[in-house]
């Protein structure tokens, strides 16, 4: 979730596009992304849901090379009217939620360094295109990413707080049962290999979705996560998208957070 605000500089430096709006980078950031595409689609095989497996299909990402994101958004706008928008490391949390709320997915046009294959503390264009892209294809994901993003223009502070929990526990960490067993369509853990085998194992916790549960859901953002929600299926967020969530995060507000289910950590995202 690219929602961090801008308050200091970021140590990633995204690419800026020439006149044509093509972006140049090194051999070495195109090799760390065809690193991270062959390890990952290896590791995806029979965990993600279909409907990722059909996005990644209308994108046709290339292996060898970092896509341009003009590529992305032919696929995307055929599909359900999204694009991408470039953005730095770091933007503020009305632009994310503008971003959102126009159909617009933010990207930063920076990729991490094969020093960090595994961890980043900023979300880079691999984790967008190929952790979120592929689920913008399908229409139930979509719909509801552009209403979680007007949601969240319109509201105070603290129930963006809670708003970004239930983005946490869906759109980044979350699960579907499906007639082939579960899977999963969460792009923070599609774009991460331990992630990936860890949601799926017996160590986490897997409760059925609840969206007032997953409100009031504390959660850290650098560690496997202890507890997954898990969605009936993909119309399940049509469905969120249709409802009254505002009262549902006055709801959760009212009854207050979860105990933590991890070790706590000063400055920990809760």
């Amino acid at each position: 979730m690219n929602d961090k605000p801008a308050k200091k500089p970021s140590k990633y430096q995204a690419r800026q596009p020439d006149a044509y709006g093509f972006i140049h980078y090194s051999d070495t950031e195109h090799s760390t992304w065809q690193t991270l595409m062959q390890r990952q689609l290896g590791m995806i095989e029979g965990r993600v849901c279909q409907e990722y497996l059909d996005g990644l299909e209308r994108l046709a990402l290339p292996e060898d090379r970092i896509p341009q994101l003009m590529d992305i958004d032919r696929a995307l706008l055929e599909s359900t009217g999204w694009q991408t928008a470039q953005v730095p490391a770091l933007i503020p949390f009305n632009t994310f939620f503008e971003l959102l709320a126009s159909k617009r997915f933010p990207v930063a046009t920076f990729i991490r360094t094969p020093e960090e294959l595994d961890y980043l503390q900023e979300p880079d264009i691999f984790h967008e295109i190929f952790g979120h892209c592929p689920m913008l294809t399908n229409p139930s994901f979509a719909e509801f990413t552009e209403t979680y993003g007007k949601l969240g223009l319109a509201a105070s502070k603290e129930e963006r707080v809670y708003l970004a929990r239930l983005y946490w526990m869906t759109v980044e960490f979350g699960l579907v049962d499906t007639p082939a067993g579960r899977r999963i369509y969460g792009g923070g853990i599609i774009s991460s290999p331990k992630e990936t085998l860890h949601s799926l194992s017996d160590v986490p916790a897997h409760h059925p979705f609840d969206p007032v549960d997953a409100l009031r859901t504390p959660y850290r953002i650098d560690i496997l996560q202890p507890l997954y929600y898990v969605i009936d299926h993909l119309r399940t967020l049509h469905d969120l998208a249709n409802r009254d969530i505002m009262a549902l995060v006055h709801e959760a507000m009212r009854l207050g957070l979860f105990a933590p289910t991890f070790e706590p950590k000063q400055a920990a995202n809760a």
